[in-house]
């Protein structure tokens, strides 16, 4: 599977822009997961896949730094777009993050 960043208008990634915040260890494991996706695609092994609504759905790995999760969707079979990136902190998805993965997966499709 392919996977692909959501870029900005001005062109920033915000998901890159959010790894390198990380410490070495937590980026070792977001390259991990990316690697894992490609390789295997939605049967990747240590993380997990969850619907969040509709189209928009999330990837759940936990790393040294804490638990994280990726908003993503899937265009067609084999392209994924990396929409969101947060560290988890709460049991749901706040509704801050998923307001900003729900309004790049509109930008997506427009």
């Amino acid at each position: 599977m392919k996977v692909l960043f959501y870029k900005t208008a001005s062109g920033r990634s915000p998901v890159e822009d959010f790894m390198k915040t990380l410490s070495t260890a937590d980026q070792g494991r977001f390259r991990d997961v990316y690697e894992g996706i490609t390789e295997y695609g939605l049967e990747c092994p240590r993380v997990i896949f969850r619907q969040l609504s509709g189209k928009l759905w999330e990837i759940k790995f936990n790393s040294e730094g804490g638990k994280y999760r990726i908003a993503y969707l899937v265009v067609d079979k084999e392209l994924m777009i990396w929409l969101h990136a947060f560290k988890k902190a709460t049991q749901r998805t706040p509704h801050n993050d998923l307001a900003v993965a729900e309004k790049r997966m509109a930008e997506v499709f427009s």
